[in-house]
């Protein structure tokens, strides 16, 4: 082979390594390691006072040290985070946004999460931006989305989470949960599901979407805070509520029949507030008036038996003047409305031939309603 006339080694005929399979390294030599080494201490010598390496030279290079290291604990914690100080390896404290300190490495250090910033979680959806149409397509996650109700229906649910670090929960965040993301998202998952399979279909597709939310919600926080997580649950927004893909349009004909069924259960009811208060009305007003009437007769019977009662006294007092008055009061009665000539069969009456005017009596009796308003006009 071509390497065996470079004298028996791959590398060639250089040098070979110190197993004897390789090319020896060139590294510097010892006399060249030297001069770098006393150029070195030249150039200390030049700084130090004097020229030479005195005790005040190696306390100044010391002094200069430590104060590196002392200033090496300043740090800064943006506006959207929170410091958390460990010592030896503990949390200790968490500070605020802005320049801070903590003892400089390896005494303590110091973890920057951000803890201020409200982080969203979407579960049974994907959302990602779409450079072409300028927009945010929406995917569905069947395997997260679909969840069965308590009536034993299947309904897809996407819904998004709103949470971040707890304000005193920095340390817990850091070394109680491995994967806060991935733990959010399952305990958010496993809510939701045991809140829809407490409730029917119904009302979770029409006006329980905020009783739902809160307590997905508050379930949530309790679990996360069982587990120490130092996490805390801003909010839980439902952002669609519909049947499976497959039975949608025969879920939505149901709809529709429902909504047909109100309506004529509506209408059925307003004509019913219409007509049941007039007849109830209308069965008022023959009662008062049955009512007006008995007691009208009821009274008027009482007023007859009084008075007859009180005829009756003055009778047993004065029979003959009692019996004239009543007399006298009938002929009032009877004959007070009717035109009536009277003759006196006495002396003045002999000899005249009695004459009945039968003609000009009816038009006295038309013509006498007209006599008092005539009256009245002349007395205006």
């Amino acid at each position: 082979m071509a390497w065996k006339n470079q004298g028996g080694s791959p590398w060639g005929p250089g040098p070979k390594g110190p197993w004897g399979s390789g090319p020896q390294s060139q590294g510097p030599k010892p006399s060249d390691l030297e001069d770098l080494l006393r150029r070195g201490q030249d150039r200390i010598q030049q700084l130090l006072p004097g020229g030479h390496m005195s005790g005040m030279g190696i306390a100044l290079i010391v002094i200069a040290g430590i104060a590196i290291w002392l200033l090496s604990g300043f740090f800064r914690v943006q506006p959207d985070e929170l410091g958390a100080v460990l010592r030896f390896g503990k949390h200790v404290r968490t500070v605020q946004p802005g320049l801070n300190y903590h003892l400089p490495y390896p005494i303590e250090t110091v973890l920057l999460p951000k803890a201020l910033r409200v982080s969203t979680l979407n579960i049974g959806m994907t959302v990602s931006d779409d450079s072409g149409r300028r927009g945010r397509v929406v995917r569905d996650v069947p395997e997260e989305s679909l969840m069965l109700t308590g009536d034993e229906n299947i309904v897809d649910v996407d819904f998004t989470v709103l949470w971040r670090i707890a304000p005193d929960g920095v340390g817990k965040f850091l070394f109680n949960i491995q994967n806060p993301e991935g733990t959010v998202k399952a305990v958010a998952e496993s809510a939701m599901r045991e809140v829809i399979g407490r409730s029917d279909i119904q009302p979770i597709l029409t006006g329980a979407r905020n009783t739902i939310e809160s307590a997905v919600h508050q379930l949530m926080q309790k679990t996360l805070d069982s587990y120490g997580a130092g996490i805390m649950v801003q909010q839980v927004q439902m952002q669609k509520v519909d049947p499976p893909q497959q039975v949608i349009d025969s879920f939505r004909d149901v709809q529709a029949a429902r909504a047909d069924l109100e309506r004529l259960q509506n209408e059925a009811q307003t004509y019913a507030n219409r007509v049941v208060p007039d007849a109830r009305g209308r069965a008022a007003q023959v009662l008062q008036q049955a009512q007006g009437y008995k007691e009208q007769t009821v009274a008027e019977a009482k007023g007859q038996a009084a008075r007859f009662l009180s005829v009756y006294g003055e009778y047993k007092k004065a029979p003959e003047v009692t019996r004239q008055r009543i007399y006298l009061e009938t002929m009032e009665h009877v004959l007070g409305p009717a035109d009536k000539v009277i003759l006196d069969p006495g002396s003045s009456g002999q000899g005249v031939v009695p004459y009945l005017p039968l003609n000009e009596l009816g038009r006295k009796t038309t013509a006498a309603p007209a006599a008092p308003a005539s009256q009245s006009g002349a007395s205006r």
